[in-house]
């Protein structure tokens, strides 16, 4: 059976396994081109200082300050710089010895000078050097500032980045096809796992619908016995318990991956929906709400935003002191950011068990499990939802009992 052509996008294998211990020796590896590359710089520098020296010694040697120091002048050497002493009437070795310390002399600044242009060459090329070296090794490094920030893209809960370098198979492009191999299996693995949460979710809504409609058809029977009733009533909240589970698994599922399409929400206006819906349940436990909420509009979807204000809300709800109350829901801007505040009084809750109040099925003490509190997925939905949007979720206890839960969205 043929093969399936490889996608359009994906990025060129190497032309050598990367498992295998024997690769080819003129493979142009990073160590190669760097080798080469600073080498040749190494090399062109040297060759530039050289030349710059052999035109500034020539230039001194040639220039004005390379003429004799004395000059013969009808049968006598006399002096022709204020430096250059010459005795009169002197024997042929004293005149000698003079005219040697003249021209050591003038040997000595010719070297002067051509070290002191020396130093100003070398100090340009140096500069130039450096200049030219920045450039070349960026131009290098930008695969791993490539690979960087695809890293950052995929911390962001986005699987679908590729890397898809071009370029040599050397270390880098090794790399970059690498941490695109994983990445693939990566998304493959996270999205089979949400396909099974989904479909299970799915399939097991219907017999759970079916349950209900038996139990509430069996339980609006006037004749029906009071043990039966009694027994509907319980297999009714079992089955409604269910439900919302197979609800928060669903909602989980969809809320983990980045969001796509987003449109302009209103924090202030999603709580404030959140808190209509959550009215009678707080009057029921005399439970008061309160707080002001200030327009924080987000790019991002309502409905799941809409859900982070809910769960927050029906938690502060019924994880709350049995009288005299309160939840506290508010929202701002602030430092670029929307935030979404839901304070309320409760237990007091040590700050090392935080952490686990965003697991999922995790309750931090054995009064949080009661039935009518949930099925232990709302505050995991709501990290999942926060970081889809590119937030975060913060939770501080409170002085005095409760939690003060924080969302952050970028505006």
């Amino acid at each position: 059976m043929a093969q399936s052509p490889p996608p359009l996008n994906a990025p060129p294998k190497p032309t050598w396994d990367p498992r295998d211990p024997v690769r080819p020796l003129l493979r142009p590896t990073i160590r190669i081109r760097l080798t080469l590359l600073y080498g040749g710089m190494f090399l062109i520098a040297g060759i530039l200082l050289l030349a710059i020296i052999y035109l500034f010694a020539a230039q001194v040697l040639r220039g004005s300050n390379a003429e004799l120091p004395f000059k013969v002048v009808n049968g006598t050497v006399r002096a022709t710089t204020n430096w250059c002493l010459l005795p009169e009437n002197t024997t042929g070795e004293q005149l000698n010895n003079a005219v040697s310390l003249c021209l050591r002399h003038q040997n000595d600044l010719a070297l002067d000078d051509l070290l002191r242009r020396s130093l100003f060459a070398l100090l340009g090329l140096s500069i130039i050097a450096f200049a030219f070296g920045y450039a070349m090794a960026g131009r290098v490094l930008s695969p791993l500032g490539r690979i960087t920030r695809t890293a950052r893209r995929v911390a962001g809960s986005d699987l679908s980045r590729r890397i898809e370098l071009d370029g040599p198979d050397d270390e880098l492009k090794e790399l970059a096809d690498t941490f695109d191999e994983m990445l693939e299996r990566l998304e493959r693995a996270f999205t089979a796992q949400q396909r099974f949460v989904a479909n299970a979710s799915h399939e097991l809504r219907t017999p759970l619908a079916i349950n209900r409609t038996l139990l509430e058809v069996q339980l609006s029977d006037p004749a029906a016995p009071i043990e039966l009733q009694q027994l509907g009533k319980t297999l009714l909240a079992t089955n409604e318990r269910s439900e919302q589970l197979v609800e928060g698994l669903l909602l989980l599922a969809r809320s983990d991956n980045e969001i796509v399409e987003r449109k302009p929400v209103d924090l202030a206006e999603v709580a404030s929906r959140a808190v209509d819906q959550s009215h009678a349940e707080a009057e029921a436990k005399g439970v008061s709400l309160r707080g002001e909420r200030a327009p924080a509009v987000v790019q991002g979807n309502g409905v799941l935003l809409e859900r982070i204000a809910l769960n927050l809300v029906q938690n502060a709800i019924r994880y709350n002191v049995p009288e005299d109350g309160w939840v506290e829901v508010s929202t701002a801007t602030r430092d670029g950011l929307a935030e979404l505040v839901v304070s309320n009084t409760g237990p007091v809750v040590p700050a090392y068990e935080i952490d686990n109040i965003f697991e999922p099925f995790r309750r931090l003490r054995q009064e949080r499990t009661g039935s009518d509190k949930g099925v232990g997925l709302g505050l995991s939905i709501v990290r999942s939802v926060a970081r889809a949007h590119g937030g975060r979720i913060i939770a501080e206890p409170r002085e005095g009992g409760g939690l003060v839960m924080r969302v952050t969205l970028p505006i």
